[in-house]
This record gives C-alpha cells, structure tokens and sequence, in this order.
C-alpha cells in the first residue's frame, strides 16, 4: 500500500462506521499475517495488530459500545509504562490505537 492510498483511505468519511471497521480490520490482519511470517522481531508488529482483531470484529458487527471503549482507552492509557515487556508494550499500545481510532470514527457518525 502506497502514502497516497493510506492517505486516501484516512479522507474518506462516507462509509459506514460498519464497513470502516470491516477495512480497518483487514488491513491489521493482512499486517499481523506478514509480521507472523516474518517471526523474530517483527513478532512485536504481531502482538501489536493481533490484539486488533476482536475490536474491528465487534465493530464490523455493529457492537461496539462508545461508551465502554472510552472507559477501557482510559484504563489502558493509565496501564501503560515503560516497565511493561516489549509484548506488553505492543499489545496496550494496539489496544490504545484501535479503541482511539475506533472512538474517534464514531464521532463522525455511523
């Protein structure tokens, strides 16, 4: 995938919040595929897309709660740290990236 089409992607707000998480969503699998095939280090890129999946599954189902995911955005911005191992790490950071990206998309409408 190219700049141009990354920033395409991002400009485009008629789709449904549905269809939004349905794209999202496969481009994190497509990511954490290729990172799991790759193993060693981009192992960090795995944990990071991996925990994903079952945010972009709710979504694209039509059951993603704003509310609850403001709640658990806040909890995980406060559990992150630098003590934390690199999974650790990549997987809160994830978790952060997609509630955030998630709760950001609901304000513009479903």
């Amino acid at each position: 995938m190219k700049l141009y089409d990354l920033l395409f992607e991002a400009k485009q707000t008629n789709d449904k919040f549905e269809e939004f998480a349905e794209t999202r969503g496969k481009g994190a699998a497509k990511i954490a595929s290729t990172a799991e095939e790759k193993g060693g280090l981009a192992l960090l890129t795995w944990h990071h897309f991996k925990v994903k999946a079952a945010y972009y599954r709710k979504a694209t189902a039509g059951k993603f709660d704003v509310d609850s995911a403001k709640k658990e955005f806040t909890e995980t911005l406060k559990g992150i740290s630098l003590d934390m191992t690199a999974i650790e790490f990549q997987r809160e950071v994830g978790r952060l990236e997609v509630l955030g990206e998630l709760i950001i998309r609901d304000k513009k409408g479903k």
